[in-house]
Formats: C-alpha cells, structure tokens, sequence
C-alpha cells in the first residue's frame, strides 16, 4: 500500500510539540510521567472535564490536524489498553458494592472516543475504534488505507496509551511512557507499508511502532517492525 503521511503530531508528558519530538526521534529517552495533562484549551472547559488524559491526548493531536485539513475527515483510533484507568475504578467500585455512575461506565467503553469527537467537532465522517495489538498502527493504517481507496480525500489516524495503573503495571509492558501520536494520510506515494508471516525468531521493537515510525518519518528510509508472527516493513521518502 502506498499512501502519503501529509503531516503529525505527538503528545507525552514532557513532550508537547514536534521540536521536542524530534529531539526524541533523534536521541530517544524514556521521560518521567508527572501527571501532566495536555493543554485542550480549544475546548469549553465544560467539555474539557469529561475528558480523560487519554481522550485529551487523542484531541491534542488530531484537532490541529483536522483544523488544517480543513473538510470532515474520517478518524480510525487505535488502542491497546484503551481507558484502562477508568475500568479499574469501576470494577474496585463493583468490588466495594458501590452503585455505579452511568456516566463514567459509557466513557469507559473502547468507541467512547471517537463518540465524544463527533459530537465535539460535529463530524458525521466514519470512525472506528480498534482494540489492537502491539502493531496496531500498522492494523489502524491498513483501515485508513481502505478509506483513502474509496476516496476519503484524507484519514486521520492516531494510536494513544495511557500509563497502566499500577496494579497493572506488572502485566502491561508495552506502554513506556504515554503517548499519543497522530497521523494525517492523504492519497500518494510518499510512503508505503506491506506485511508478511515474520520469522520465529524476529524480535520486538524497542519501542512502541507508533514511535518506531515518527522517527523513520524524520530520518527517511526503511523501517522493519515484527509482532505475533507478523513482520511490518515501512517505507518513507525524504521530502523535496
């Protein structure tokens, strides 16, 4: 498949815009997680409190996307763990036998997001929430890439993680750190992705593909990513 990634952004604690990211992609560090939340200020702040850190990661990263785009974009949303935070507090409050809030349980299923985005934005695109592996940028791109077939003038596509809780912690080893990164695929040949059955002994990425592939769009060339028997290879040209 062959696609053009037209432009992104990314959001960690620590790292609120692309000068930062790219000293990251440059140098790659794993940063402490203060509890920082992103900006959102474009928001209402009644809004805004409805939002957990992992949908205002999401929006920090797709709203100026979709602002320059500038027409209704259709918005796949990829997440391994999803609203993990919020899951836990409902089932310890299952636990206590406490009644539980209707509000907080609709916010936690794995498609609120991209709900609460429509209705923000008041974008009737089509959306699809993806619960993936560790390759679920590839999975989420390979949707978008039907989209842009049947000719979606552009896709927004962003994979986000919110740091497990800590009674999680031992069982999630994918998430270094949380992060949003969002993608803006535009019909053209710029960049190019294709998979096939990967070798038994291909090893992991260090980091989560998502990142992996921020910083191939910042140094142009080949990126080959394996998980689960599945081996991704990625291909970027320089601009100009």
């Amino acid at each position: 498949m062959h696609f053009q990634i037209s432009d992104w952004r990314a959001w960690a604690p620590g790292l609120g815009d692309q000068d930062a990211w790219r000293q990251w992609c440059a140098a790659p560090w794993c940063p402490a997680d203060d509890g920082s939340q992103p900006d959102a200020s474009f928001l209402p702040a009644m809004q805004r409190r409805r939002l957990s850190r992992l949908a205002r990661m999401t929006f920090q990263v797709a709203w100026p996307l979709a602002d320059a785009h500038g027409e209704p974009l259709p918005l796949i949303f990829a997440s391994r763990h999803g609203e993990t935070p919020r899951t836990l507090a409902i089932l310890q409050e299952l636990a206590r036998g406490e009644p539980l809030s209707p509000t907080q349980f609709s916010l936690s299923v794995h498609n609120a997001i991209i709900g609460q985005w429509s209705i923000l934005r008041g974008d009737h695109s089509e959306m699809n929430a993806l619960a993936t592996g560790r390759d679920g940028l590839e999975h989420a791109v390979l949707e978008a890439c039907t989209l842009l077939a049947e000719g979606a003038s552009g896709v927004l596509v962003v994979i986000a993680e919110e740091a497990p809780p800590t009674l999680y912690a031992p069982q999630i080893d994918d998430v270094p750190f949380p992060y949003a990164v969002g993608l803006l695929l535009t019909p053209g040949s710029g960049h190019g992705l294709s998979g096939e059955p990967a070798p038994a002994d291909a090893a992991t990425s260090a980091w989560p593909h998502a990142l992996e592939l921020l910083r191939l769009l910042e140094a142009p060339g080949a990126l080959h990513l394996a998980y689960a028997g599945r081996a991704w290879h990625w291909q970027a040209e320089a601009c100009g």
